[in-house]
């Protein structure tokens, strides 16, 4: 973006809106020339002009409307979240035995309406047991501080 609107004057501030999550453009965004005359002409030229496959929609607006934080973080870079490594990291905390006993309460419930889904369909079949239902026996020794 900067690129194609510095051919019409210097930009003092550009600021492209973006998702927190994903770091994908919102297809909307602000810029700040330094001549404001520049800005006007920028704003009656290229209005709706065909842009990255999207119609650009520029309007004009005035300093007093501008709101004082707009320029905040505008050199900012998107550094995206590892999704699979948090996952993976909350998938293998270790769990107490109150959340284990948790975990297993809502799995039986969901086994069972499964089976009732089934049942009341007309099928007849003959479901596997459960593994895993058991607390696994702790994979560290934990030893208690002793000042």
């Amino acid at each position: 973006m900067e690129g194609f609107f510095k051919q019409f004057g210097k930009i003092k501030h550009l600021r492209i809106a973006r998702n927190r999550k994903t770091g994908k453009s919102k297809h909307y965004g602000f810029i700040e020339f330094e001549n404001p005359e520049v800005a006007k002409v920028v704003a009656d030229e290229i209005h709706n002009y065909l842009l990255f496959e999207h119609n650009l929609q520029i309007h004009l607006i005035p300093p007093e409307r501008v709101h004082p934080k707009l320029w905040r973080g505008v050199n900012w870079r998107y550094n995206p979240l590892n999704w699979t490594k948090i996952a993976r990291k909350q998938h293998n905390k270790e769990r107490t035995v109150e959340e284990h006993q948790r975990m297993i309460k809502g799995i039986l419930k969901r086994d069972e309406k499964r089976r009732n889904r089934i049942k009341a369909a007309g099928v007849e079949y003959e479901c596997p047991d459960l593994v895993g239902l058991i607390q696994p026996a702790a994979k560290k020794i934990k030893f208690d501080e002793e000042d």
